[in-house]
């Protein structure tokens, strides 16, 4: 069993897990405390988006993590990714995905300074696509399980992620070069475009310029240039 997830607050209904999680945090909860919702009002992802899933459908989960690594963003995308199986890339800064479309989002909250993060995540496990906004008919996806497997999901998740952030930063990184669906392929973010050639040891994306110089990214949305 995983020491993670121990208190464990469970809610039918919350307006997101990784606000209450950091709530809790603030509050002196411990190392491991698990935050669980069958549904959320304002679940948020990367940029402020609104994260929408079906009632009961998707694990959705925020974990406390006392005296994070450094590296927390990547071990847990690459965490979840494990989870969803051999099919599973990571479009940084993490997204999940699989065939290019989108099978969970993480979002990693905290105070650096006082050594906490939480980390929130969002899986479709039984995820109905037509459930969902028609706006993300055409970019989301789903592990297509029964409703009843979000319960074990969450058990392995929470195993994954306990054994990805006792990794060495070595470990991590390579594992999550090896899911990179970015690599090599031309994306454009707010600042410019160009080719996208991995990430360096913090982290960050490393895009090539058309003019040969390299850009190291630490925050941001990246897109798919079109062909």
């Amino acid at each position: 069993m995983s020491a993670l997830g121990h208190p464990r607050l469970h809610l039918r209904l919350v307006d997101s897990t990784n606000a209450r999680a950091r709530d809790l945090a603030l509050a002196g909860a411990p190392h491991g405390t698990l935050v669980t919702a069958a549904e959320q009002s304002a679940g948020r992802g990367r940029q402020g988006r609104r994260w929408s899933a079906p009632p009961g459908r998707a694990l959705l989960m925020s974990v406390l993590i006392r005296e994070p690594p450094r590296l927390i963003p990547l071990m847990a995308g690459v965490a979840v990714a494990d989870v969803v199986g051999d099919a599973a890339a990571l479009k940084w800064p993490n997204d999940v995905q699989v065939d290019g479309r989108k099978v969970a989002g993480i979002l990693v909250e905290g105070r650096a300074q006082e050594r906490w993060a939480v980390v929130g995540i969002g899986l479709n496990v039984a995820v109905r696509i037509e459930d969902l906004p028609e706006e993300l008919h055409a970019t989301a996806t789903t592990m297509g399980l029964a409703q009843r497997e979000v319960e074990p999901v969450l058990e392995r998740l929470l195993t994954a992620l306990e054994r990805r952030l006792g990794d060495d930063e070595s470990a991590a990184l390579d594992a999550w070069r090896a899911r990179d669906t970015l690599n090599g392929r031309d994306v454009a973010w707010n600042g410019g475009e160009g080719r996208a050639a991995g990430i360096d040891d913090n982290g960050r994306l490393l895009v090539e310029r058309p003019d040969g110089t390299v850009a190291a990214l630490d925050s941001g949305e990246v897109h798919l240039r079109a062909a």
